[in-house]
């Protein structure tokens, strides 16, 4: 094989590059990996996931330098001194706010795989029907039961535990043993079901957390410092579970500070050749060919891989001869809730500092009931107990206060919307031509709001949430309603929507680009809506999907 030529180039390393590069290896394609940021390696780079709060120069906490330095992280709960190096530099990569876009990104080996929330749920038909339903946007080119499969797959490697519910909205999958709720969740998820008469089911969240060992991982030890990197490999990431399995094929290069600048386009063939890097250590570009190319950058930097290429025959980039390019931007809006105190269990406590809590899925819009908007919204929370309040003055120094916080506190429950942001088309990115980055790339706009859809189903969040707590018997609840800008659920998608129509989407239902059939993408860019549920188990179902059929496209001579 020629030097840096290769059967397939994945590009990113996050949670769909990770299963790309996996499944590809495994099915005997010699890949390259190619990533942004640095390396990081699983356990040895892990170097706070053994600290002690005390052990961190603030506890933990943020200086008045780190939000001068990042101003962007400081909006919301990313900024803080256990893990700043894993966010990226701002300055270094900075972006356009035509409105106002909370992007919290991670440029290193593993990604956000490292720092995400892990909660973990299959679509149902219902999500994948919605938009031909509603009249909005495009149709999903697939239905559940073409999915359900792949999420059996990517269920049963990954280790998602959870309980089998039989709930339509919320399909069941491959769970390992479910954790146990408290038993104040437990009382409210019984109480709830019977003033509700079934239709607000309360259940334990269904998490990439493993409670029982898988080879080469440790089941989860309840420390609760998941996004410090878990020397137990004890959650799903990159480093624990798909890079392992690839790296142990012999098939897989990793080359990290490798920014792809553009995808190179035969446009004789109709087929992409390759890919241009930028070395982000050495400044030099390099060339990689290859077969096939997957595209896993994440939604947003994908857009920019693929606006940068092909522009000599498209210039909107590769992959816009629809006009959808970089259109579509989705996120989950969130920061309404509610949460009270809760009285009574006084003798109970908790075991371990669970990585989970408990899950409400959608229940507005279903069984025939009518609201002023469309779609809906789930909500994540949980039932726990804090450490003793030392509020007299005479306990706030000293003895007294190490006492007090010893004593176990009181009870309280919280739960936290997550409401689906519609595919609008003016929700859009592009590329700012007068702005660059510390490698003189232009940075990415981002001109994306929610709207009235949305405000409108944030009364209901809120009152909704303030009802359940105060029929279950919580004392001194509280709505909230706090910033739910556009971004902050980091979970990005849209931007290069699939469909069954080239004129309307990006990438047909196997998440090839109409215009380079053998370039896949298959990050959060696809989606053609965004549901109320996390969507990261999606992104692997439908990666491992696009490989079958790549390799076996391949085979036909058909790429």
């Amino acid at each position: 094989m020629a030097e840096n030529t290769y059967d397939a180039i994945v590009i990113g390393s996050g949670i769909s590059g990770g299963w790309a590069a996996k499944e590809l290896t495994e099915k005997g394609l010699k890949v390259i990996m190619l990533e942004r940021g640095k390396n990081i390696e699983h356990v040895k780079d892990y170097v706070n996931a053994g600290k002690a709060p005390w052990e961190f120069p603030h506890r933990g906490s943020k200086t008045q330098a780190m939000i001068k330095d990042h101003p962007v992280l400081n909006r919301d709960y990313p900024l803080n001194e256990t893990n700043l190096d894993w966010w990226v530099d701002e300055k270094e990569s900075p972006y356009t706010e035509i409105k106002r876009f909370d992007w919290f990104r991670g440029y290193h080996v593993g990604g956000r795989s490292l720092l995400w929330g892990r909660q973990s749920y299959r679509w149902s038909d219902l999500d994948f029907g919605a938009n031909a339903k509603d009249g909005i946007a495009i149709d999903w080119p697939v239905r559940y039961n073409e999915i359900a499969p792949w999420y059996d797959y990517v269920e049963k490697f990954a280790g998602i535990s959870g309980n089998r519910d039989g709930l339509a909205v919320l399909p069941d999958g491959q769970f390992m043993p479910p954790m146990e709720m408290t038993v104040v969740e437990k009382d409210f998820a019984s109480k709830i079901k019977d003033l509700y008469k079934g239709q607000r089911p309360v259940i334990i969240g269904r998490t990439a957390n493993i409670t029982q060992p898988l080879p080469g991982r440790t089941n989860c030890q309840y420390r609760n410092k998941c996004w410090l990197g878990c020397p137990f490999g004890a959650y799903f990431s990159t480093q624990s579970s798909t890079l392992p399995a690839a790296m142990k094929t012999g098939n897989l290069t990793l080359r990290p500070m490798s920014i792809v600048t553009k995808i190179l386009y035969d446009k004789d063939k109709k087929r992409a050749t390759g890919v241009e890097v930028l070395d982000a250590t050495d400044n030099k570009t390099y060339t990689y060919n290859a077969k096939i190319i997957f595209l896993n950058a994440s939604t947003l930097n994908s857009a920019w891989v693929l606006m940068n290429s092909a522009t000599d025959i498209w210039p909107g980039g590769l992959g816009s001869s629809s006009g959808e390019l970089g259109h579509n931007l989705m996120d989950h809006h969130l920061g309404v809730g509610a949460s009270g105190r809760v009285e009574g269990y006084e003798d109970k406590y908790t075991y371990g500092r669970r990585a989970n809590g408990i899950y409400i899925p959608r229940f507005r819009n279903l069984n025939g009931e009518k609201r002023d908007y469309i779609r809906g919204f789930g909500y994540q929370g949980g039932g726990g107990r804090g450490r003793g309040n030392a509020s007299a003055e005479e306990l706030s120094i000293g003895v007294g206060l190490k006492e007090a916080l010893t004593e176990p506190g009181s009870w309280s429950i919280g739960i936290g919307g997550f409401g689906e942001i519609l595919p609008y088309h003016e929700n859009t990115v592009t590329l700012d031509k007068t702005k660059k980055d510390k490698w003189g790339l232009n940075v990415l706009a981002i001109d994306s709001e929610w709207k009235d859809n949305e405000r409108k189903m944030r009364v209901d969040m809120k009152n909704d949430a303030i009802e359940m707590l105060e029929k279950f018997g919580a004392k001194d609840v509280k709505g909230r309603e706090g910033d739910g800008t556009i971004g902050r659920g980091i979970h990005e998608m849209g931007t290069a929507r699939m469909g069954a129509d080239p004129k309307t989407s990006v990438l047909n239902k196997f998440n090839q680009v109409w215009d380079a059939p053998n370039v896949f993408v298959t990050d959060g860019s696809f989606m053609v809506s965004a549901n109320c549920v996390n969507p990261s188990l999606t992104y692997m179902a439908f990666t491992a999907r696009a490989v079958d059929h790549a390799v076996s496209e391949l085979k036909k001579q058909n790429l």
